[in-house]
């Protein structure tokens, strides 16, 4: 696949050239507002950007010079949401046959709802679920339109650690099982080194840096620093400066810092903690 498109957001413009191959999963990451959702969304056929191509293998999906837009049902690409976008009246399997091409075999959607275990809550509606059983359903319901491309957006955000980690399997097992070229957001480091082999940063609608996660993340490069993943808990003022409370896997660490990084920051926001570290040490635990 390959993606040149621009599309202005307001603030900035979203400019953006990519390529990715056949089979491939690359995972899109970078701060909050940088373009990562609109991008899966104008690839999608959810939004129209305002010039440029995407082309899909030997398809053409957009092409604003020869006035090409196919709509999102002709893309054979499967979106699953980040809030799951199940429909609330339909059970799970009313979800998942909503999705499926017309004239598709049922068989699909009972391979599905048998793969991501769902089959004894084919019959309960989203409301009853729990969280890791909508994102198995989200998941299914994306995969029930046999697409060749799959677009996940940052969907295992919201869940505890023990369920992404299930997850991150399945989604792992699902594209390799069906050969599907697909491209997920997501701001867990952890997450983006199991999945993917390519990562892509996202900054103010552009590409910035683009790579092998090891490679991306700086990982015992740079001088000595030590990234780490992190979501800020609590942002207190002390005196001139901020404490700043952030989870790192399952420690709390605590920092300083100045007014104007604060600002940037919100409880929930996902960041990256860089320490610099001439003297590491090891302790076994």
């Amino acid at each position: 696949m390959k993606i040149s498109l621009r599309k202005n957001l307001g603030a900035f413009a979203l400019e953006v050239e990519l390529k990715v191959e056949e089979g491939e999963l690359l995972a899109l990451t970078g701060a909050s507002g940088a373009g990562k959702t609109m991008l899966l969304r104008c690839v999608a056929g959810l939004e129209k950007p305002d010039s440029g191509t995407i082309n899909f293998h030997d398809e053409s999906w957009y092409d604003s010079a020869r006035g090409i837009c196919l709509p999102a049902q002709q893309r054979r690409a499967g979106f699953m949401f980040q809030d799951y976008a199940l429909f609330p009246n339909m059970t799970v399997r009313g979800n998942l046959e909503f999705a499926q091409r017309k004239g598709a075999s049922r068989k699909r959607v009972d391979d599905l709802l048998e793969m991501m275990a769902l089959g004894d809550l084919q019959h309960s509606k989203p409301a009853t679920l729990s969280g890791g059983q909508k994102q198995r359903a989200a998941l299914a319901r994306a995969l029930a339109a046999e697409p060749r491309l799959l677009l996940l957006d940052e969907p295992l955000s919201a869940l505890d650690r023990e369920t992404r980690l299930r997850l991150q399997d399945e989604i792992l097992a699902m594209h390799r099982q069906f050969g599907l070229t697909t491209l997920i957001v997501s701001h867990d480091v952890s997450e983006i080194y199991k999945l993917a082999r390519r990562v892509a940063v996202l900054e103010s609608g552009h590409i910035t840096r683009e790579g092998a996660p090891a490679d991306v993340f700086g990982a015992g490069h740079e001088g000595g620093k030590f990234r780490f993943a992190g979501e800020v808990l609590a942002i207190e003022q002390a005196d001139v400066v901020f404490a700043v409370s952030i989870l790192v896997g399952n420690q709390i660490v605590r920092i300083i810092a100045t007014p104007d990084e604060a600002a940037q920051l919100k409880i929930g926001s996902r960041i990256m903690l860089l320490s610099k570290a001439f003297n590491p040490m090891l302790q076994v635990v």
